[in-house]
């Protein structure tokens, strides 16, 4: 009776990764990772044009550039941040948190699968 509330019969089969639920770092570490709502009521205000700051952070970003698949990571999330200061970018806080943290669920767990 109580394989019914399992869903997944034997637990012991489950241990080579097969488990519905992948790991996740902040799930183990007690962190929420949903969005806090003050955090989305300010994803929604407009970040001013900046150019110097929109600049910073893109050479930034070109300098921490490697070989490397996270200095990869870490230059493209500049770049995103650094949309922020665009008028021209549509793109928020919320959405770069959301689209880095898919990224780094999809690394974790080797790549997507097909």
């Amino acid at each position: 009776m109580s394989e019914e509330g399992d869903g997944d019969g034997d637990g012991e089969e489950g241990e080579g990764g097969e488990s519905d639920e992948p790991a996740d770092p902040l799930d183990a570490a007690g962190i929420d990772p949903v969005v806090p709502e003050s955090a989305a009521d300010a994803a929604g205000e407009a970040f001013a044009e900046d150019d110097a700051v929109r600049a910073f952070l893109r050479e930034i970003a070109a300098d921490v550039r490697g070989d490397s698949s996270e200095s990869k990571q870490l230059s493209a999330i500049l770049y995103r941040v650094s949309d922020l200061y665009d008028s021209e970018e549509q793109t928020s806080p919320e959405e770069i948190y959301l689209n880095v943290r898919h990224i780094m669920r999809i690394k974790e767990q080797g790549g997507i699968e097909r």
